[in-house]
């Protein structure tokens, strides 16, 4: 893009990194590159903060209370680089059976969601750093512990619940959640969790385990089982926490989709449902979040460059705050809307955003919608 807008400045002394963003001096890659890598991160994270109380001061989150006023904030880890040739000195590795060694960047991503809303609202990721131990496992456990940590100081009076798989739903990350004043809904597998579900077992065996059960129009079977006041794990002051399980059954007896979790909202008739909903919501930062950035032209898994210190991860920060600012955008701004419903995907939406600003010299953000959603119309810079 910077080698079009060149030209384009050639051409005309004007671009659209100077009419549209009042960028007045072009960088030069190597440059941009070098000043990133040295930037700490952390100057980076107060971006999703104001964004998050843009949108607080706007009353623009109250849609998006769902639990007891509180918010769904899933966290998840994803790898958004990996090579078996290209490191640095930040690099997990990992040595593979088969003799050869890869190198990867992974983090944790935290967001604001709601399960019904397309819009999703990303929190500071976390690095998953090569220093927090020898297995992924370990590392991601750590990161987590962090993110929760900072998420809890930059809103400290927020309520919060918080999703995550079965890798989190263990006793120290429970402890800290509560220490947190956080709540939490947390998947538990029963290959992980033993003691755990042969407490569910006796207890449905003695007939006191409650159950609800109804039938949509397709005929499938939804089943919803729960039982309060069990304990986690069987180690010395397992955590107490609450069990519910979801299900849906297909001619009587076919289970095509089963989860449980653990939580420690008390489970009763009137919000299973809803505890469900908000446990299954952990998917929305996978394909909402991650999925989005990798998949649907953010190119998040795109080797921009590595640097030595901190230059992948910072790009893969912008790009997140790229993505939040166009989410509070799809949210907010009818000028927005109306050109982005011009395009199924939101791939080319952006693909014919690059092409435009590549060969038409813009006035500003609001002239390049225009021209989107009417080209016949649209105004150009002078």
């Amino acid at each position: 893009m910077l080698e079009f807008q060149r030209r384009l400045e050639e051409a005309s002394q004007l671009n659209n990194l100077q009419t549209m963003f009042n960028v007045t001096t072009i960088p030069k890659d190597n440059q941009m590159r070098t000043i990133l890598d040295n930037v700490p991160p952390e100057k980076l994270y107060p971006v999703f903060s104001d964004f998050f109380e843009l949108l607080q001061r706007g009353n623009h989150l109250n849609d998006y209370l769902f639990l007891e006023d509180g918010y769904i904030i899933p966290i998840d880890g994803t790898q958004y680089f990996r090579s078996e040739s290209v490191n640095c000195p930040s690099c997990l590795v990992k040595k593979h059976r088969n003799g050869t060694t890869s190198y990867s960047h992974q983090a944790i991503g935290a967001a604001v969601v709601h399960p019904d809303k397309p819009q999703v609202f990303p929190l500071a990721p976390e690095p998953i750093k090569n220093t927090d131990g020898t297995k992924k496992q370990d590392c991601e456990i750590n990161a987590g512990k962090r993110i929760l940590q900072r998420i809890r100081t930059d809103h400290p009076n927020l309520k919060i619940v918080i999703t995550a798989d079965d890798l989190y739903s263990q006793k120290p990350f429970v402890e800290l959640l509560k220490k947190l004043k956080m709540s939490f809904i947390l998947v538990a597998k029963p290959t992980d969790h033993t003691i755990l579900f042969e407490q569910v077992l006796q207890k449905d065996e003695q007939d006191e385990a409650d159950v609800i059960e109804w039938k949509d129009k397709k005929g499938l079977t939804h089943r919803y089982e729960w039982i309060n006041g069990l304990r986690l794990n069987g180690g010395t002051s397992p955590p107490e926490i609450n069990f519910l399980e979801y299900s849906i059954i297909k001619d009587q007896d076919k289970i095509t989709y089963t989860n449980s979790w653990v939580t420690d909202i008390e489970v009763n008739a009137d919000n299973v449902n809803k505890l469900v909903k908000a446990g299954r919501a952990k998917w929305k930062i996978e394909n909402e979040n991650f999925n989005t950035l990798k998949n649907q032209g953010y190119h998040a898994e795109h080797n921009f460059g590595h640097g030595e210190k901190n230059l992948s991860f910072n790009f893969f920060i912008i790009i997140l705050i790229a993505f939040s600012m166009h989410q509070i955008i799809e949210l907010m701004d009818p000028l927005f809307k109306k050109a982005r419903a011009k395009f199924s995907a939101r791939k080319e939406f952006w693909n014919q955003l690059r092409c435009m600003i590549r060969i038409i010299i813009f006035r500003n953000w609001e002239s390049l919608l225009q021209f989107i959603i009417s080209p016949s119309t649209g105004i150009r810079a002078p």
